[in-house]
């Protein structure tokens, strides 16, 4: 049996100041590599998520879709030095049809 990695914390373009991956290079590289599938988590941004998913079927990789998001200890609206500075970040890929829905909802 031989074994398959699949990144699932991928920046791509649209993660801005962050990531630098074209969508078609990646996948074009994930398919070199031998790899059938592959995530793309944006920093708080789905932009590339449509994209993404046809140019993958179209390569036969299988797209996991998801975003990586930031989470306050309280609300966004706190601002208490040393309990809201902060921030923590959290990758939420969705399995299917109705998590990405449930995802591009929040």
């Amino acid at each position: 049996m031989t074994e398959k990695f699949t990144h699932l914390h991928v920046h791509t373009e649209f993660s801005l100041l962050d990531g630098a991956s074209k969508i078609d290079l990646l996948l074009a590289r994930a398919k070199k590599l031998g790899m059938d599938s592959i995530a793309i988590t944006d920093h708080g941004v789905m932009y590339g998520a449509v994209d993404f998913y046809q140019q993958a079927q179209k390569m036969n990789i299988k797209p996991i879709i998801g975003c990586e998001v930031y989470v306050a200890r309280r609300t966004h609206f706190d601002k208490v030095h040393g309990i809201d500075k902060e921030p923590y970040h959290l990758v939420l890929l969705c399995e299917n049809e109705i998590g990405y829905r449930n995802l591009s909802y929040m």
